[in-house]
């Protein structure tokens, strides 16, 4: 007893201290309880404040993300590996057809050249093409041929404004001999070898007829079209190969006479065309020569 006594057993200023004690231990419990410690006002996260922090965040993340990426320099596309390839963007087979094109011990000097050997997009090609760095001495050469390319197209821009005051017509069909001399390449017998076959033909349907002129080299006759054109095609006139004779035929000048025999064994077989397109029937047809033959023939 004596020993439970002498913890329990206290003066009055002690037994004071503990009631207060307890007093302020229980207020301070039915505070918490009850007492009430939300806010009442709910924070506004749109505020101009708050965006404007989010988007400095934002812009932060961006910068962020930039940074780790990694930096391209320029660099000669020639050499490009495939670890490389795969950073700019190239696919595999692209990057292959590269790396075949070296094998050959030859290099792309341009850009145009560099999709040309690796067919990558044109996107693809927007985004890597301003790192590209070539040799100087392919950049000077290719700024001298850019310079030359356009002085010639000039001097033959002012070649061609100067033989255009001259000639009286553009159209093939229509210039005269002193018109086609007017080429450089073009002399009288020449000028008038034209105007002879023009006329056998009844007038150029095709420009590609103009190389069948004997002794018309095919520069040459490339320098006659760039001036003279086939701005008006001729009437010709044709005639029915059911009912034409074979002195007649021969006048086609695309038959000759063993084409114009086989003509005329095809109509006694099958005894009346239908069609004009029948004639690719015929054993050994020149099929090269069709749509010249049957400018002058036709099926009725």
């Amino acid at each position: 007893m004596n020993f439970f006594k002498s913890h329990f057993w206290y003066h009055k200023s002690q037994r004071n201290g503990i009631f207060f004690l307890l007093i302020s231990i229980i207020i301070l419990q039915l505070v918490i309880v009850f007492g009430n410690f939300s806010s009442e006002e709910n924070s506004d996260v749109n505020t101009p404040q708050v965006l404007a922090f989010h988007k400095q965040i934002d812009s932060l993340k961006f910068l962020e993300i930039e940074n780790r990426k990694p930096k391209v320099f320029p660099f000669n596309p020639n050499y490009i590996t495939d670890y490389k390839g795969e950073q700019l963007g190239m696919c595999i087979e692209e990057i292959d057809r590269l790396l075949a094109f070296r094998k050959t011990k030859k290099f792309v000097n341009s850009k145009e050249e560099f999709q040309k050997v690796t067919k990558i997009s044109d996107s693809l090609l927007n985004k890597i093409s301003p790192y590209f760095k070539f040799p100087d001495w392919i950049v000077k050469n290719s700024q001298k041929k850019q310079y030359s390319n356009s002085s010639v197209a000039k001097k033959n821009q002012s070649s061609f404004n100067k033989l255009k005051n001259k000639i009286t017509t553009t159209d093939i069909n229509k210039a005269t001999a002193e018109d086609l001399k007017t080429v450089y390449g073009i002399g009288e017998k020449l000028s008038e070898r034209i105007i002879k076959y023009r006329t056998k033909l009844q007038g150029f349907s095709f420009d590609y007829q103009l190389n069948e002129v004997w002794g018309l080299e095919k520069e040459v006759a490339e320098k006659v079209l760039a001036i003279f054109k086939i701005i008006e095609k001729p009437t010709i006139k044709k005639v029915n190969v059911n009912t034409v004779s074979f002195k007649e035929l021969l006048k086609n000048p695309y038959i000759d006479y063993n084409l114009c025999i086989k003509i005329f064994n095809y109509k006694d077989e099958v005894a009346e065309l239908q069609e004009i397109s029948q004639l690719k029937n015929i054993t050994n047809f020149p099929l090269d020569l069709y749509d010249r033959i049957v400018l002058y023939l036709v099926a009725e």
